[in-house]
C-alpha cells in the first residue's frame, strides 16, 4: 500500500521542475494533487501527464504572495477532493546578484515569493490539515523546498541564500507550533538540479550550454554529477508519507554532497 493513498496535496511551483516531478510523483503513488502555479500552460500540461499516467490532479491558477490566491487554491482542493493533507512550499525565485548589485526590488521579490509564500501557503492551509488530521494518526505533512543554499551561504546569491536559511529555521518553528495539532514540517535541500532554475545557476558562474562548465559543476560534486528533479521528489514523497509520521523540524539535504564538506 503506497503512504499517500488518498491524500490530497497542494504543490505550489507544481507546473515544471522540482514542483512538477514532485506532483507526478505524488499522484503516482496515490496522492490527488492540486497543480498549482502562475504557468498555466505548463500547469495544464503537467495536470494531463498526470492524468494520462492514470493519476488525480487538476490545475489551480496561485500567486503565492497574495492570501486570496491561496484562499482559492484551498478552496479548489476541498471542492474537488474534500481538503488538503499535504502541502508542499515549492515555488521560489532565483536572483544571482552580489549584495552591492542586489537592488531593494530585488530584495523585496525574493523575500516575497520565497519566505512569505511559504508563510502565507502554510498559515491559509493549515487549518484544513488540522482538520484532516483529526481522522489519520499519521496527521498531515507540510514539506518545505529550501536550498542547499539554505544550509551554507552563496557568493553568487547572497539574498536568495538568506531567504532559503529563512526557510530552514521557517520550517522548524513550524513544526513546533504544530507538533501537537497535527502536523508535521520538514524541509527539503536542493544541490544544483537540472531544472530552468539550475541553468540559472550555471549561467551565474559561465554559459549553461558550456559543457566543460556543466563538468565542472558536476565534479564540484562527491557524487559526480548534477542532480535531477527526481532526486528530489522522491525525498518530497517520503517526508509527505505515512513512513515519515516520526519526522518533523528536520532538514534532507538531497544535494550530491556539497554541504558534506
Amino acid at each position: 500500500m503506497n503512504r499517500v493513498d488518498g491524500k490530497i496535496a497542494i504543490v505550489s511551483g507544481g507546473a515544471r521542475g522540482i514542483g512538477g516531478e514532485s506532483a507526478r510523483r505524488l499522484a503516482e503513488h496515490g496522492a490527488q494533487v492540486i497543480v498549482a502555479d502562475l504557468l498555466e500552460a505548463e500547469g495544464e500540461a503537467n495536470v494531463a501527464a498526470i492524468r494520462d499516467a492514470g493519476g488525480e490532479a487538476q490545475f489551480v491558477r496561485l500567486d503565492v504572495t497574495d492570501a486570496q490566491s491561496w484562499e482559492a487554491a484551498v478552496a479548489a482542493a476541498r471542492s474537488a477532493y474534500g481538503g488538503v493533507d499535504i502541502l508542499v512550499n515549492n515555488a521560489g525565485v532565483y536572483i544571482p546578484k552580489p549584495i552591492l548589485e542586489t537592488t531593494q526590488e530585488d530584495f523585496a521579490k525574493l523575500v516575497s515569493v520565497n519566505l512569505e509564500g511559504v508563510f502565507l501557503g502554510t498559515k491559509i492551509c493549515a487549518p484544513e490539515m488540522m482538520r484532516r488530521a483529526e481522522s489519520n494518526p499519521a496527521g498531515s505533512a507540510i514539506v518545505n523546498i529550501s536550498s542547499a543554499a539554505g544550509l551554507v551561504g552563496s557568493r553568487n546569491a547572497p539574498i536568495y541564500s538568506m531567504t532559503k536559511g529563512g526557510v530552514r529555521l521557517l520550517t522548524k518553528s513550524t513544526a513546533l507550533e504544530f507538533a501537537r495539532r497535527g502536523i508535521r514540517c520538514n524541509s527539503v535541500h536542493p544541490g544544483l538540479i537540472d531544472t530552468p532554475m539550475g541553468g540559472m545557476v550555471l549561467n551565474a558562474r559561465g554559459e549553461e550550454g558550456n559543457n566543460a562548465v556543466r563538468a565542472a559543476v558536476a565534479n564540484a560534486h562527491p557524487l559526480g554529477r548534477i542532480g535531477e528533479p527526481t532526486d528530489i521528489a522522491a525525498g518530497v514523497v517520503f517526508l509527505a508519507s505515512d513512513d515519515a509520521a516520526f519526522i518533523t523540524g528536520a532538514e534532507l539535504a538531497v544535494d550530491g554532497g556539497v554541504t558534506a564538506a
